[in-house]
């Protein structure tokens, strides 16, 4: 979910568990089998972020290389934050705002930095 606001700035969160630890990325996760594409993304950014977002249209589709072992495909969704609380989980210890153009270091997933210099570069906002 490619949440961005009033600022322009883009949610992200510091791995705590799983591959990874320490890095940041946009809140992400897997479809469980048979789950439909938009409720997954919706319900692992809360489960990540404690926030309940409205899902909008795709912003980005990638292959992902970074892993040789599982190689899977990439769908970020626009989304709006609609209620919950932001707050760390078992995946996230830390959640924060940062520029698109100005990442915290170290990212995890080379196909998050895609997205964020795409938004960047157009200065793309939520339609």
């Amino acid at each position: 979910m490619v949440v961005v606001d009033e600022e322009g700035r883009v949610l992200l969160g510091r791995r705590s568990a799983g591959g990874n630890v320490g890095e940041w990325c946009i809140p992400c996760g897997y479809v469980e089998w048979g789950e439909d594409i938009r409720e997954a993304a919706r319900r692992e950014f809360e489960e990540e972020t404690g926030l309940v977002v409205r899902i909008g249209e795709v912003c980005a589709v990638h292959s992902n290389f970074h892993n040789p072992a599982s190689l899977t495909v990439g769908v970020w969704f626009y989304a709006r934050i609609v209620g919950g609380h932001g707050a760390a989980s078992d995946d996230l210890d830390l959640i924060g705002w940062f520029a698109p153009d100005d990442p915290p270091e170290p990212m995890a997933f080379p196909t998050d930095l895609r997205v964020l210099a795409d938004l960047s570069r157009t200065r793309m906002t939520p339609p």
